[in-house]
């Protein structure tokens, strides 16, 4: 089993790893299921032929809970497996998250063109366009920091997801042997 994560993966508002494997994509997903079965105590989810949405069980269901999405994909001509792992948060919160970055760029941008012809003409309707979009980034940078809160506060149920999935690649690797 080979493991991949770059410096940009961490960074991302949902990291990202990749991990490669010698078998196909439906033996993953078979052996998958079996182990969430024999770890069931711990993890919850969602497996289907082509994603698994993994969760850690906790008394406490608050809105950073973490999700592991996988997804087995195989490589053309080659007899390798790309077992792709994203974390986010609930569909609930992420999509919170997308609205909230794009209603508030699409402000800054009608802000900052406001402030920007009202230059180019010379005017001086709008004096609160350049602070309206000063504020707008503001707000944004708050966005991101409030991810990266999320982020934190999930980061042992994101560290026992990734556990999981190297786990499972491991065991069948090993069953395979």
């Amino acid at each position: 089993m080979k493991i991949e994560e770059s410096t940009l993966d961490s960074i991302r508002s949902r990291p990202r790893f990749k991990m490669y494997t010698d078998i196909s994509p439906q033996q993953y997903t078979a052996y998958l299921r079996n182990f969430l079965g024999e770890n069931s105590d711990e993890f919850s989810g969602v497996i289907n032929s082509e994603t698994a949405i993994i969760t850690v069980k906790t008394t406490e269901n608050d809105y950073w809970k973490p999700n592991l999405a996988l997804r087995a994909e195989s490589e053309d001509g080659e007899n390798i497996t790309t077992v792709r792992g994203i974390f986010g948060p609930s569909s609930a919160v992420w999509t919170f998250f997308m609205f909230t970055y794009f209603v508030l760029s699409i402000l800054w941008m009608v802000f900052i063109t406001i402030w920007f012809v009202e230059r180019q003409i010379g005017s001086d309707d709008f004096p609160w366009a350049l602070t309206a979009s000063f504020i707008t980034v503001f707000l944004l940078a708050l966005t991101y920091l409030a991810s990266l809160f999320g982020q934190r506060k999930a980061r042992t149920e994101m560290q026992k997801l990734r556990s999981f999935a190297e786990r499972s690649v491991i065991k069948i690797e090993e069953i395979n042997a």
